[in-house]
């Protein structure tokens, strides 16, 4: 049988606001749509989970430009600056523009900034359907981040819980019998990339499920400990 995987965006998940449940609202939404089962991997976008940990800040909306102190707050370093761009290095260690501060998909006065702790947020939101539901699921909270050197934008994982961050395929062999040696695969970034393309950038739609996913690939570990590149290993900081 060939291999499958369905992804499903939710669509039916209301305006969320600070303090809100959001695990409750994702349930809900489900229910009404796509029944979660046993495997699902959900992908929940950075900004409603910000949202409900009330990680917003409000900012002039008639000064597009307003946000940028709290990014350089949020910094723990600046690494490029090109006009209004800055390129930074946030407390997780993401390197990523203005801090990942975002005033997309809000109101006009209010900027979002990411998370304290994407990985502690998977966490609870999957602690919390597997509690209230007794489905055993994986969440990614992700967000949308550029690349050196590539044009374009994806979405990739900011946190998770319940599946492996990395694929490590180091020791295995290729389909030619060669042992693999460096291969290591980010299927929590794949994940959160393949979703946004149901998800989509400008809709509001904060979540989607992955249906299918290998059962070797659920597991524990954190983006922030696992994905993020030590200085040590990093050949451009």
């Amino acid at each position: 049988m060939a291999k499958r995987m369905e992804i499903v965006a939710i669509e039916g998940i209301p305006e969320v606001k600070a303090g809100d449940d959001l695990a409750g609202l994702i349930i809900d939404a489900c229910t009404a749509e796509f029944p979660l089962e046993a495997g699902d991997v959900l992908i929940v976008s950075q900004k409603v989970v910000s949202k409900a940990e009330n990680r917003l800040v409000h900012v002039d909306p008639d000064d597009p430009l307003s946000h940028k102190p709290l990014v350089l707050a949020e910094a723990k370093r600046v690494l490029r600056r090109r006009g209004d761009l800055i390129i930074t290095e946030t407390a997780h260690g993401y390197v990523c523009a203005n801090a990942g501060i975002d005033r997309s998909n809000v109101s006009p006065d209010v900027a979002a900034l990411l998370p304290v702790d994407s990985d502690r947020s998977a966490r609870r939101i999957r602690d919390a359907i597997t509690y209230r539901t007794g489905t055993q699921v994986a969440v990614i909270v992700a967000d949308t981040f550029g690349r050196p050197w590539r044009r374009g934008v994806t979405d990739i994982a900011l946190g998770c819980a319940g599946i492996l961050p990395i694929l490590d395929l180091r020791g295995t062999a290729d389909a030619t019998g060669r042992t693999l040696h460096v291969t290591e695969v980010c299927i929590v970034d794949e994940l959160a990339g393949a979703a946004e393309l149901v998800r989509g950038k400008s809709s509001g739609v904060a979540v989607a499920i992955i249906r299918g996913v290998d059962e070797a690939w659920f597991g524990t570990g954190s983006v922030v400990e696992d994905v993020v590149r030590s200085y040590d290993d990093d050949l451009f900081r």
